[in-house]
């Protein structure tokens, strides 16, 4: 089995905020996907784990891609999704040398998701945790999920799952449908930002 990480301090956090960093500027400027070297890293970046970064501009969300399976040492998949947030984020064009000076990134660790069993959804609604749970919707190949920090912009249960559905390609009525047919997986987070960073839509 697989060790993830669950609690990190704050050196750590921003560890992982300036490997994040130096992985956008390097590819930004030089096409270059660079990765840490694991022997000078605290042992805690070396574990398999799962993140997310998400990019921002002047407040605006600029992009933000990640994963929900651990592949990677920790402090290489944040490196990876630096890159992925800057230019392979679908609602978005590359992120441009001269965006630099500009752009702030946030850097996310995640639990290890776990199932949300519901009956009904109204009961969904009221197992959710607003400001505490990310949540993942899935039905067949749909997939979709919002982070915690989304909840600070978005602080109705409801519309917070409508957002996933919306953006997993998933009926809103498969999501109110009974018995249910789309299943939920819900996650706690860790969060570092460099200073400056503004959660979009703040």
């Amino acid at each position: 089995m697989t060790k993830q990480v669950q609690l990190l301090d704050a050196e750590a956090g921003a560890r992982l905020v300036q490997i994040a960093r130096q992985s956008l500027e390097s590819y930004v400027r030089e096409g270059q996907q660079i990765l840490p070297k694991l022997d000078l890293l605290p042992a805690a970046l070396c574990q398999t784990g799962c993140s997310f970064v998400t990019l921002t501009e002047f407040g605006t969300l600029r992009g933000c891609m990640g994963n929900t399976q651990a592949r990677w040492p920790l402090a290489e998949d944040v490196a990876r999704n630096a890159v992925a947030a800057a230019s392979r984020d679908p609602r978005f064009f590359p992120v441009t040398v001269a965006e630099l000076a500009s752009v702030r990134l946030e850097v996310t660790i995640l639990t290890p998701p776990k199932e949300l069993p519901y009956r009904t959804y109204e009961e969904l609604l009221e197992s959710i945790r607003p400001g505490v749970d990310g949540v993942i919707l899935s039905l067949g190949h749909h997939r979709g999920l919002l982070l915690p920090q989304v909840w600070e912009r978005i602080p109705d249960p409801a519309e917070f799952l409508r957002m996933i559905a919306y953006k997993a390609g998933i009926p809103l009525h498969e999501l109110e449908s009974y018995p249910p047919t789309v299943t939920a997986h819900t996650f706690r987070v860790q969060h570092f930002h460099e200073a400056g960073y503004q959660e979009p839509g703040r």
